[in-house]
């Protein structure tokens, strides 16, 4: 699944960085990496993506940094907590690359 977004956003001309999971995404990040906008799944190993929102929201170079959940969870408990988190958007696999595309758009300032 990683590929496949990973593919879809390189071919509309994003730069991409991947991680492994959660955990690696907050190392790349301390390492200080920017991203203009962050794409994660809810279930990852070491660290979910709840947890990688609330890190992420909590250094000042991502406070508002968009950052879209791409998940097979639909329920809206889960929705709300990520919300919460500081989620900017919500996408349920599978996904449709033109979709995910659009969502981008509408987050990402101009």
């Amino acid at each position: 699944m990683r590929q496949m977004v990973a593919f879809t956003l390189t071919n509309a001309g994003f730069t991409v960085i991947e991680a492994e999971d959660g955990k690696d995404a907050v190392n790349k990040v301390s390492a200080g990496t920017k991203l203009d906008i962050i794409v994660t799944d809810l279930n990852m190993p070491e660290m979910d993506g709840i947890t990688l929102i609330k890190e992420l929201r909590r250094l000042t170079a991502y406070k508002f940094t968009p950052i879209l959940m791409l998940t097979t969870e639909s329920a809206m408990d889960k929705k709300k907590e990520g919300k919460e988190a500081g989620a900017t958007g919500w996408i349920v696999k599978p996904f449709n690359p033109d979709t995910l595309l659009k969502t981008i758009a509408k987050v990402l300032p101009a």
